[in-house]
């Protein structure tokens, strides 16, 4: 068992019934496993050249922001839309039941740039696959996405192409 589990509660019937959530909330309640896990994240990155790093609204800005800091570089959130002040681009994904978007500064990657995108839980893959496509649009290059779950049986890799992907833990 990867020492990050323990601090990884099971939520049931949330956010509907039959789903059960794995919340990081106890995770991030305490400063030992913060470390923890933000160590197994940046020892799963090792030591490529990162440029920016992406943290996916809104668990994704956590451990992003510390990965950002960890590689001297920039950090970028990437949001729902109309929450992000400046001009943006979106990419639209698909829902169970409808769809979505997430949106991203125009000027938030230069073409060229070496981008590691961070998200708590990787599950159906939709809006990792969307930020992809967003960083694609803007000309980055996609080093990694990088989670600390990866809910194996719902196939969300599949979305992500090529890319490589690394979850801390995968159930």
């Amino acid at each position: 068992m990867n020492e990050v589990e323990k601090y990884i509660r099971d939520i049931q019937d949330f956010p509907k019934e039959g789903v059960v959530f794995k919340d990081i909330a106890t995770l991030l309640q305490n400063p030992t496993a913060m470390q923890l896990c933000k160590k197994q994240l940046i020892k799963l990155v090792g030591d490529q050249k990162i440029d920016k790093v992406i943290g996916i609204e809104s668990r994704g800005f956590f451990f992003g922001t510390l990965l950002a800091e960890h590689y001297n570089a920039g950090f970028i959130p990437v949001r729902k839309p109309g929450k992000l002040p400046y001009k943006t681009i979106s990419e639209s994904y698909d829902l169970e039941y409808g769809t979505d978007a997430v949106e991203i500064h125009i000027d938030a990657i230069e073409k060229g740039e070496r981008v590691l995108i961070h998200d708590d839980v990787l599950a159906t893959g939709g809006t990792a696959q969307a930020v992809c496509k967003l960083v694609e649009r803007l000309g980055g290059e996609i080093v990694q996405c990088n989670f600390i779950i990866e809910l194996d049986f719902l196939n969300g890799k599949d979305k992500l192409g090529d890319n490589t992907i690394t979850s801390l833990l995968n159930y």
